[in-house]
């Protein structure tokens, strides 16, 4: 059944049209992602759609009775309700807790905010959180989200996913989050120059398809230049001769990547790093840090020994009050710990990307807020400027000579980027690096990252950036440790969800810490290890992580040997021997400390 019908639709912003005679439709059942660059009218298409901006031109239908849940960027809630007010509405509390639908939604995006609390205290998260929490619980025909994982951790994006399709209703989701948007969408529409362009599948096969179309506009185009040269050569020459036709083969999925190499090279990544940094990076001691300084706030780390190696890629997980950040600014030097130490080496050369902006002056303009750090820059093998560089970031043309207090925050935070890389530094502390980057924008990052030589330690709840661009991932699961993940984001959310993670939800008050509905009646608490259980068992989980950390640094020594030494054979085979007894090792190590994460976790 068709739900909202566009037909020739135009609307403008200035000389600027986003949408440009746009005909397209939704049906029940459809589950659409759009993508498409910041400013290229995104938002504009959905506002239409759902009916709350009236388009310039064309006609836009709905459906008889149509009902629209429509999840905007911003709000305009009365700061006077309550959370409960807001979300519940009417319902009498033995109404919304005896519905499991209701319990599970405030379970897991309203379980450290207080359904008493009112809306005008809540902080920009807790109102984002609020308000989809509200649209969730109505019933829909059609839901139209507009960036709703922003200020959401990586569990709660998982469990939103999940949620989305477990529901009847139509979904419209604009997001950069390319993870979500594969788990969400089966259709994707991408907003381009005034025009919607329809593509079958989620972001994975519309990126197969992307590449697919521009393929065969690339054969269009040689085609037509030869023509043009052929025809060109007849009018010199005289009659033509005879040739034949080129032909043209599209090929599988898989014929577009079988040459394309890694994404990067982490071996000479490696070798590169080594040569900056020296063998010490960080090396954290008996380290003990709270969130609030010493002994107040939230336990982050307890008697924490850890190290980062020079190469190291690593993605710091956690749920949102964990202390990711605590541990970035440890590492910054800008918090000192409880108590143990932290060893930095001599040649580290520290960028830190924080989540405030406040550096950069409003009055200057964007290329010359970068080239007064440096001019040009060496990134891998490769010298770039400035210019280059905010080019490739999405600063194109006039957009480089802005100012600075015209910038979106999305435009700041990839300017601080950049400005942070000019300086070429060989370590990057990266806090939430994909705030309110575009699809195309993030793409260009990562592909900048992975020419980037040194140490990177990254937060973000962009689960398909972190596991792009981090060769390895470790989470703060509220006991007090740096956890290993072999697994990645997927062995996290299943330790979450098994209850290895000690605190459900780390750093909110007690009281907060059982879901809302609960508070009404809680479930009774499972038995729980042991004090002297969980010391010895973290104890022997760091050991292990202290040995596969020293496996895995003899790896990347050995790799980089054997390039050196391609030409002696004896001496490759001999490491390539030593290669296959640490990887056996490292194997031997790995499933013993799964076998004891598990039993800490029963």
């Amino acid at each position: 059944m068709n739900l909202v019908n566009l037909e020739s639709v135009f609307h403008a912003y200035g000389p600027k049209p986003l949408l440009s005679d746009v005909s397209l439709g939704v049906e029940s059942g459809d589950r659409i992602g759009v993508v498409g660059r910041n400013g290229d009218g995104k938002t504009t298409l959905v506002s239409v759609i759902a009916g709350t901006v009236k388009p310039h031109g064309g006609r836009v239908t709905h459906n008889r009775g149509l009902r629209v849940g429509l999840l905007s960027q911003r709000d305009d809630f009365d700061p006077a309700l309550t959370v409960g007010e807001l979300v519940l509405g009417d319902r009498a509390e033995h109404e919304w807790a005896g519905d499991q639908a209701v319990r599970e939604i405030l379970a897991n995006l309203l379980a450290d905010v207080q359904l008493t609390a009112r809306v005008g205290e809540l902080s920009g998260g807790e109102r984002r959180r609020t308000a989809l929490s509200r649209l969730l619980i109505e019933e829909h025909d059609l839901v139209i989200l507009d960036e709703p994982t922003n200020h959401l951790d990586i569990e709660a994006i998982a469990w939103l996913a999940r949620h989305l399709a477990g529901r009847r209703s139509a979904l419209l989701v604009v997001t950069h989050d390319r993870w979500f948007l594969d788990a969400v969408s089966t259709r994707t529409w991408e907003v381009v120059d005034g025009a919607v362009h329809r593509y079958e599948g989620g972001y994975a096969a519309y990126v197969l398809a992307k590449a697919e179309r521009a393929r065969i506009a690339q054969a269009t185009e040689e085609r037509r230049q030869n023509l043009m040269r052929k025809e060109i050569a007849w009018l010199r020459r005289g009659p033509p001769a005879r040739t034949s036709k080129p032909k043209f083969r599209i090929d599988a999925a898989q014929a577009l990547i079988a040459d394309e190499p890694p994404a990067r090279n982490t071996v000479e990544l490696v070798g590169f790093a080594s040569a900056r940094l020296g063998k010490t990076v960080y090396d954290l001691n008996g380290v003990t840090l709270h969130a609030g300084g010493p002994g107040e706030g939230p336990l982050v780390l307890d008697d924490c020994t850890w190290q980062f190696g020079p190469g190291d890629r690593i993605g710091l997980i956690g749920v949102n009050g964990s202390g990711k950040s605590s541990v970035l600014r440890l590492l910054a030097g800008s918090v000192l710990p409880d108590s143990g130490s932290v060893v930095r080496g001599k040649t580290v050369r520290l960028a830190h990307l924080s989540q405030e902006l406040t550096e950069l002056d409003p009055t200057r303009r964007v290329l010359e807020t970068v080239e007064e750090v440096r001019k040009f820059v060496q990134v891998g093998k490769r010298e770039w400027t400035a210019s280059q560089l905010l080019e490739r970031l999405g600063f194109r043309g006039d957009a480089q000579w802005k100012v600075v207090g015209d910038l979106s925050g999305g435009e700041r935070r990839r300017l601080q980027l950049l400005r942070l890389l000019m300086d070429d530094p060989n370590v990057l502390l990266l806090d939430e690096p994909t705030n309110d980057l575009d699809i195309e924008t993030l793409n260009e990052m990562e592909d900048l990252l992975d020419g980037w030589p040194g140490t990177l330690l990254l937060v973000s709840h962009d689960r398909y950036f972190l596991e792009r661009v981090a060769d390895r991932c470790v989470a703060l699961l509220g006991d007090g440790s740096l956890s290993m993940l072999p697994g990645g984001v997927d062995e996290y959310l299943q330790r979450r969800a098994s209850g290895t993670a000690l605190t459900a939800r780390a750093g909110a008050p007690q009281a907060a810490r059982a879901p809302a509905a609960e508070q009404a009646a809680q479930a009774p608490a499972t038995a729980a290890p042991s004090a002297k259980e969980l010391r010895e068992a973290r104890k022997e989980l760091s050991r292990l992580e202290r040995q596969l950390d020293r496996i895995g640094e003899r790896e990347a020594t050995l790799h980089s040997a054997m390039a050196e030494a391609a030409s002696d054979y004896g001496r490759l085979a001999a490491m390539d021997a030593e290669l296959k007894e640490l990887r056996a090792q490292k194997e031997s190590v790995e499933v013993e400390w799964m076998e004891l994460a598990e039993r800490l976790g029963e």
